[in-house]
């Protein structure tokens, strides 16, 4: 799996079989942001430095893209079959579902506008579970990269460990 991830390629390994819930009619996938969709690089300040200066730092990026982790592909992919169906009758709902809370959303907002990807819902949880969120999204699958992320969000969902970035070293 490592060598998928370090040639680009999204992987995850599935932890746990959460929910059997799904909707019949649409498919709906919830990603974490740091080390999935985008790089490590806010985790890295934020786990080296503490919450003041990430938050510091999140403010003066404001308006700086962040880099491409390895879910960025497959989010492109499901924005591109997205876009072909209208969006209130949408086969596919997507959902960002992360632990810090603003201001880093306003980074994150900058960063899917400049790719060109919409995300059907946010959840900025400042550090609150996981995983009554996700229930209540009612997602198919969800794709964190931090093991208590996902065995906590395994309780509710599918949910598949992506083993990337400085909470995997």
């Amino acid at each position: 799996m490592q060598k998928a991830l370090e040639s680009g390629f999204a992987a995850a390994s599935i932890v746990g079989e959460g929910s059997k819930d799904s909707h019949a009619t649409q498919l709906r996938i919830a990603f974490d942001g740091d080390a999935v969709i985008f790089s490590d690089e806010a985790e890295r300040i934020y786990q080296e430095k503490g919450i003041d200066a990430f938050e510091e730092n999140e403010k003066k990026s404001a308006n700086i893209e962040l880099k491409a982790g390895p879910f960025k592909c497959f989010l492109k992919s499901l924005h591109k079959i997205q876009s072909a169906f209208p969006v209130e009758n949408n086969p596919i709902r997507t959902a960002l579902v992360t632990a810090p809370s603003a201001p880093s959303h306003k980074r994150v907002i900058h960063t899917m506008r400049e790719w060109g990807i919409r995300i059907d819902e946010s959840f900025f949880l400042g550090g609150l579970d996981k995983g009554i969120f996700l229930k209540e999204f009612g997602a198919d699958i969800f794709f964190d990269d931090q093991h208590s992320h996902c065995e906590s969000a395994s309780q509710y969902v599918p949910t598949g460990h992506v083993p990337n970035g400085i909470s995997n070293s």
